[in-house]
């Protein structure tokens, strides 16, 4: 038996004359997704898979859908013949494109086989020439296939050999997305044997006496960025202690251009002797044979980069662009070895680089050394740590998952920079690009639903609105979701009900929720400072500003907003010192709903109010005029009496939510979450009883406390009470109330974060004054779009509170931010 090995990311090619079981072979060991044929291609343009005539235009689609398999990573097979080395060139050429592996799996059958096997199938009548002339083409081509740019060809000849054959998929050397963690990466070392050991020690690593390894207490790994040698005075030191490490399973290592260098030069290779080899050659030379022969094969061993912790975390000696990222040919190994390169020197005769860190948008977190900068510095979820000890500088690591840097100062300058070390500039990433908000996008997050798809024309009318009206984008870390009813309501006379709402979640599997009063207002975000000098150093804002508080769009509340944020700051100075951190932010409900919206009460509901207390009366009395003369009008006059009693409640509903404001006399805000603080996306990682507690202990009159009781909603007794609990509420003028589930959100996709169930009268100010009278039209609303736009935007702010607690720079936190507002622009009825 026959084991033949594919990589994971790879383009395999059958190739075999007509009739030689390639599309067996490919169904028996190759999911059918995999497998693109040249006769289905066939059929896709011509309707006939053995029309012949159509093969260009066949093979045009063939090298379309494998080219997009291979740019998103897939394994995939060709099943055709390509015996011939012009149509297996251009599949090694797109497989290369891709920066993915490709092999060969030669199908080598009699002759007389493969023509009987077409004899036998009514659509193969080209006889046996074809076969002959195809198989001569094979023999030609079996003399240089292993020339072609295969990286392995595997050859089964015969039936038998080709029955008995398995296919297995093996991982790539730069696969350890298995390994979690926790790590530390050390930055580029260049033969500084006792800075390493020092940095080591100061990690609580405990370094073997005689140098030849290193472990930890607590089980972490390191993870080398390669450049372990030249330059420094002990190579061979540094190479003894890491081979040790990687030997004992304790760390990891990439390789490094210097690595890559010293390996030519032992191997024979003519290399230009210049950066410090010349000290690690000398130092070798005093080493024994047998650590040469071990140290040329570790370095020779060392691979470009590794995916880890899931693909989170990348490590390349000069980083990697997301293009490349578990990818295999020589230009990503140059790339890692290397860096991205302009082509031209600097003043020094050093190559200049191009800073692709700067427009890097990858999700992984890609850490790196090569280029030594003066201090480490995150650039777009990447950081380098070459910090130039052998330079005179630091020696640096990076903690990770914890973000933590860790390192020691150079025991003096061991080898003379021919460059200064500099800060490499770059685009701020305070700044933003309209580049990463426009055009159709996918938003990746982290808490249900993985990518979510943004419109080229909903972000179109997103950047109209954010920027016409938007506050100072560097503010606008988080915009609310939108929030949906529950299924429309049986009984008679409601349209929503808590009953749905408690059905659903207890169909899902919550266990435990929370119902908060529903405030009539207008949401509100608040981002509070502790002062203009937090303001500057974390948000980049420098107008002496500490704070700003916005709609759900994003929008300013007032056009100067400075005396209430400097009250709320006041207020919540305490909850800050509680957290620990000097800033907040707060998901809020300003009230009253008329102090934002004075201007849509009068023009749209008052005028509705005024006109219906005007008219109704009069024709009530006119209609019992009529029925005292004997007129039939019973009916329209019961129907008018109605109109008239549900237009003065129309007009209670809406005055409810309105009275005067002064300044901030009369104005409260309602905090209901803690949406994130220095360090923590509390919204994330917290249940809403913990938010609740700690924003009860504001004590001030601008604070408006949120009523809420806590549900069990498969428990009958707690569902009666907290439905009791909604109904004496809405009875004496409330809104009505959200239900959330009460713990942090497990990344369960359909689940809604919150429902809610509006009260009776209220609804009068959303659907009108009579709708009570028709009910049964209303109950057939859809709510499919508003729960599915719910559930994304949802998504979206907790990735962008996740992207902000994490130091993620502001492009990265407003992407989600923005996306949230480009899906405002979706058609959904307002009314939901």
């Amino acid at each position: 038996m026959t084991e033949i090995a594919v990589p994971e990311m790879s383009l395999v090619v059958l190739v075999g004359v007509s009739g030689s079981g390639k599309s067996t072979f490919a169904a028996r060991h190759f999911a059918p997704t995999q497998v693109i044929s040249s006769d289905f291609c066939r059929g896709l343009v011509a309707d006939d898979e053995n029309d012949q005539a159509a093969t260009p235009d066949a093979f045009d689609v063939l090298h379309y859908i494998v080219g997009t398999r291979l740019r998103r990573g897939l394994l995939t097979v060709v099943d055709a013949t390509n015996v011939q080395w012009e149509a297996r060139k251009q599949l090694i050429a797109l497989a290369k494109s891709h920066d993915v592996l490709v092999d060969a799996i030669v199908l080598d059958v009699p002759e007389e086989l493969a023509v009987a096997r077409n004899e036998s199938r009514p659509d193969r009548d080209f006889g046996a020439r074809v076969v002959i002339r195809q198989r001569k083409e094979l023999r030609r081509s079996m003399g240089r296939i292993s020339r072609d740019g295969f990286r392995r060809v595997h050859v089964l000849r015969g039936a038998e050999e080709i029955e008995a054959a398995t296919v297995v998929t093996e991982k790539a050397w730069t696969d350890r997305r298995e390994l979690t963690g926790p790590f530390d990466i050390v930055g580029d070392v260049h033969g500084c044997r006792a800075e390493l050991e020092t940095l080591l020690r100061d990690l609580g690593w405990e370094v073997d006496p005689g140098g030849a390894g290193a472990v930890h207490p607590e089980g972490r790994t390191a993870v080398f960025v390669g450049d372990l040698v030249d330059r420094g005075p002990d190579s061979p030191g540094v190479l003894r202690l890491v081979m040790g490490m990687v030997a004992a399973g304790t760390a990891l290592c990439v390789s490094g251009n210097h690595e890559q260098k010293l390996a030519r030069a032992l191997n024979g290779r003519k290399v230009r002797v210049a950066h410090g080899l010349q000290e690690s050659l000398d130092q070798l030379a005093a080493e024994p044979e047998e650590f040469r022969r071990e140290s040329l094969a570790f370095m020779d061993g060392l691979i470009s980069h590794y995916q880890l912790d899931g693909g989170r975390l990348v490590v390349a000696h000069a980083g990697l662009k997301e293009d490349y990222h578990g990818r295999a040919s020589g230009r990503v190994r140059s790339f890692a070895l290397y860096g991205d390169t302009t082509g031209e020197t600097d003043e020094y005769g050093l190559p200049v680089r191009y800073p692709w860190a700067h427009e890097y948008r990858g999700r992984a977190m890609v850490v790196y050394g090569h280029t030594p900068v003066p201090e480490t510095e995150w650039i777009n979820n990447t950081i380098c740590l070459d910090t130039g000890v052998v330079f005179g500088g630091r020696l640096t690591a990076l903690r990770y998952p914890e973000r933590e840097i860790v390192s020691v100062p150079a025991e003096r300058v061991w080898y003379e920079s021919v460059r200064p070390l500099t800060a490499p500039g770059h685009r701020d990433p305070g700044l933003l690009s309209v580049d990463d908000v426009r055009g159709t996008r996918h938003i990746e997050v982290r808490h249900g639903g993985g990518h979510i798809k943004i419109r080229e024309e909903n972000s179109a009318a997103a950047l109209e609105i954010m920027s016409r009206f938007a506050v100072d984008p560097r503010w606008l870390v988080y915009l609310p979701p939108t929030m949906a009813p529950p299924e429309t309501s049986p009984l008679d006379g409601y349209l929503e009900h808590p009953a749905e709402a408690f059905a659903e979640f207890a169909a899902a599997g919550v266990t435990r929720v929370v119902c908060e009063e529903k405030h009539m207002g207008s949401r509100a975000v608040a981002v509070l400072a502790a002062g203009p000098e937090v303001a500057a150093a974390r948000f980049g804002i420098t107008d002496g500003s500490a704070g700003a508080v916005y709609t759900r769009t994003g929008r300013p509340f007032f056009a100067d907003t400075t005396e209430l944020v400097d009250r709320l700051r006041r207020v919540c100075a305490p909850l800050m010192e509680e957290l620990g951190s000097d800033w907040i932010v707060l998901d809020c409900e300003l009230l009253p709903w008329s102090a934002k919206a004075e201007g849509l009460i009068r023009g749209q509901y008052a005028s509705v109010g005024a006109a219906a207390r005007t008219v109704l009366p009069e024709a009530v009395t006119v209609l019992e005029a009529a029925a005292g003369r004997g007129l039939d009008v019973g009916d329209l006059l019961d129907r008018t009496r109605r109109r008239s009693t549900n237009a003065a409640r129309f007009r209670e509903a809406y005055a409810r939510y309105c009275w005067p404001v002064s300044g901030l006399d009369g104005l409260r805000v309602a905090p209901f979450q803690i949406l994130a603080c220095e360090g923590r996306a509390t919204a994330v990682q917290e249940p809403h009883s913990w938010h609740l507690d700690l924003l009860s202990r504001l004590d001030d009159p601008l604070i408006a406390p949120t009523r809420h009781v806590f549900a069990d909603p498969a428990s009958p007794e707690s569902t009666e009470a907290a439905t009791a609990w909604w109904s004496a509420l809405t009875a004496e003028g409330g809104e009505g109330m959200v239900v959330k589930p009460l713990d942090p959100p497990d990344g369960r996709s359909r689940v809604q974060p919150g429902v809610k169930v509006r009260g009776r009268e209220y609804l009068r100010i959303i659907y009108g004054p009579d709708y009570t009278e028709s009910l049964d039209v209303l109950r057939r609303r859809f709510l499919g779009r508003k729960r599915s736009l719910a559930l994304r935007e949802h998504a979206l702010g907790l990735e962008a509170l996740s992207r902000l607690a994490e130091g993620a720079p502001l492009w990265r936190v407003h992407e989600a931010v923005f996306a949230v507002l480009a899906l405002e622009s979706e058609p959904v009825d307002p009314r939901l």
